[in-house]
Order: structure tokens, then C-alpha cells, then sequence
């Protein structure tokens, strides 16, 4: 007698999906080859090199504007070791709100699963990437940027109303989007080594986590209620609308002595800012598109967020 599970039955526009437990078991063996302790690691006694960025220029959002080609190069650093420092800020609290979610996620399925045992593991990553980020904003004379009052409050609601879907829409939407560009940021050279080792093993273990948040998000849009579908169409545009407000603290610039409301301005009208942000966010807005979540108010607001061309 042939059994049918699953991953037989359930297709999208991707094709069939796979085995939950088998992609977890693959998850799990790689975890195991390659995972990496940021204390042991890198060399965090070395000191910053002269002359060399934190991010590389064409990342750093008054890139190409008006006001970049006034300032120094100093200062330009200056605002890249900021942004740098600011992304960090943001990445912790992204990923705080990612443990949460997905131990909501586990909280009632078998403990005993690889699928669980995934998720707890991915749990373990999270903790030491919030802690190498955070060591990375003591190693530098910049302060903490925390998000604002209102992000945060708004944090704590999408915490409590998120749906399964929706949680993973917006795991997938906090990592792809930075992912792309720490895998322009880790081999560049003129990027100091620090930085550079740190983005390294966050895209080496990243890439373990888009994989299982793809994966399970394409279970979701299949067999989740309709009303869920299509609540977290919505959530995740408005949560898209967020992230895109977030990227960039805007303290940062009085930190490095620049006016802030006009390199909110220029950030704002920057062709070129707009490019990378939708480059960056491309892959994933591709996928989400693919499996149907970019539909009706949802779409409107992914638009409106500056991320979907």
C-alpha cells in the first residue's frame, strides 16, 4: 500500500511542496556543519582600520544625493560606521520579535519533531546573532539607535494579532531584504574586517532560516483559513510600511553633524535609494507575489512602502 503524505498533496505555483520533516532533518545536519560562536570567532581586540567604511558607500542611504557630495570623506564614513550601528540596533529588535514568533509557532506542535527541534535551533542563532550585534555597537563610539515609541508599540501589537502566515511574511521580509545586502557587504574590501566577519556568518546562518521560513510560509498560504490568507496580505503590507520607515534611524544624522529633516529629504526624493531598497527586496517580493500574498490592499501597501516597484 502506498502512503501519501503531505508534501503529494499540497502544490503551488512553485510546484509540490516538500516534506516538512525531511526539509527540517536537511536544516538541522547543516546547522550542525555550519554554525559559528561570534566570540570565539572574530577577532574583536582588533581595533578599527583608517580610512576604511563600515558599509559600503553605495549601501549608506545619502548615497549619490546632493547633500553626499557635500560632505567629506570622513564624514561620509562617519555616517556609514552610524548606519551601521543603527542597522545592528534594528536587526536586534527584528530578531527578538522573530524568537517570539517562533516559539508562538511551536508552542502546541510534538516537541519531539524535527520541524521543532528546527525552529529551536534556529532560536539558538538568534540569541547569538542579537548578541553579536549588540557587541558590535559597544566595539564603536555610537550609541544604540532603538526604534522609535511608535514602532515599538506597533511591534507589540503585530506580536500579539499575527497569524502563522503573517509571521513568517514578515521573518522573510526582516532577513531577505538585509541579506542581500550583507552579501554585498562581506567579500567588499574596503569594508572594515569586523563588519565584514560579522555579516559573513550572519548570511552563512541566514540562509538556513529563509529556507525553512519559505518553506513553511508556502504550507501556510495553502492550508491556512481564507480569512487568514488574506489578513496577513494586509498585515504584511502595513508591516512592510514599517520596516521601510525603520531602515534608516534618522538620528544618525545629527550624530554625524548634518541636518536631520534634510537628510530625511534627500534619503526621501533618492533615486538611487529607491533602487536599492527594491533591488534588495526583489527576490522576496517575487516569491510572495508567486505564492499570493501580494494581492488587493496588501499589494497597495507593499507599494506604498517603497519596496515593490
Amino acid at each position: 500500500m502506498t502512503t501519501v503524505t503531505e508534501a503529494d498533496v499540497l502544490r503551488d505555483a512553485l510546484g509540490l511542496l516538500k516534506d516538512r520533516e525531511q526539509v527540517a532533518e536537511r536544516l538541522l545536519v547543516s546547522s550542525a556543519k555550519h554554525s559559528f560562536d561570534p566570540d570565539d570567532e572574530l577577532d574583536w581586540d582588533a581595533p578599527y582600520e583608517e580610512g576604511k567604511w563600515f558599509w559600503p558607500p553605495e549601501l549608506v542611504s545619502l548615497y549619490d544625493t546632493p547633500l553626499w557630495r557635500r560632505m567629506s570623506e570622513e564624514q561620509r564614513i562617519l555616517l556609514s560606521q552610524h548606519e551601521a550601528a543603527a542597522l545592528a540596533s534594528l536587526g536586534i529588535w527584528f530578531e527578538i520579535i522573530l524568537m517570539q514568533l517562533l516559539v508562538r509557532h511551536i508552542y502546541d506542535k510534538a516537541a519531539t519533531s524535527a520541524h521543532v527541534r528546527y525552529a529551536l535551533t534556529e532560536i539558538e542563532d538568534e540569541c547569538r546573532h542579537s548578541k553579536m550585534f549588540a557587541r558590535l555597537i559597544g566595539h564603536g563610539d555610537t550609541p544604540w539607535y532603538p526604534v522609535s515609541r511608535v514602532h515599538q508599540n506597533l511591534g507589540r501589537v503585530f506580536k500579539t494579532v499575527s497569524t502563522t502566515p503573517g509571521s513568517f511574511t514578515a521573518t522573510l521580509l526582516g532577513e531577505e531584504v538585509l541579506d542581500w545586502m550583507q552579501r554585498l557587504t562581506f567579500p567588499d574590501e574596503r569594508v572594515q574586517p569586523l563588519i565584514r566577519g560579522v555579516t559573513r556568518i550572519h548570511v552563512v546562518e541566514e540562509a538556513r532560516h529563509v529556507r525553512y521560513a519559505r518553506e513553511e510560509l508556502r504550507r501556510q498560504m495553502l492550508t491556512a483559513p481564507r480569512w487568514s490568507q488574506e489578513f496577513t496580505r494586509i498585515t504584511s503590507g502595513e508591516f512592510a510600511r514599517v520596516f521601510s520607515v525603520a531602515f534608516v534611524n534618522p538620528e544618525v544624522y545629527t550624530n554625524v553633524g548634518l541636518d536631520k529633516r534634510e537628510a530625511m529629504a534627500q534619503v526621501k526624493a533618492s533615486g538611487h535609494r529607491r533602487e536599492i531598497m527594491q533591488t534588495g527586496a526583489k527576490r522576496l517580493t517575487d516569491f510572495l507575489d508567486d505564492i499570493g500574498v501580494l494581492r488587493g490592499v496588501g499589494r497597495r501597501l507593499w507599494r506604498s512602502s517603497g519596496l515593490l516597484a
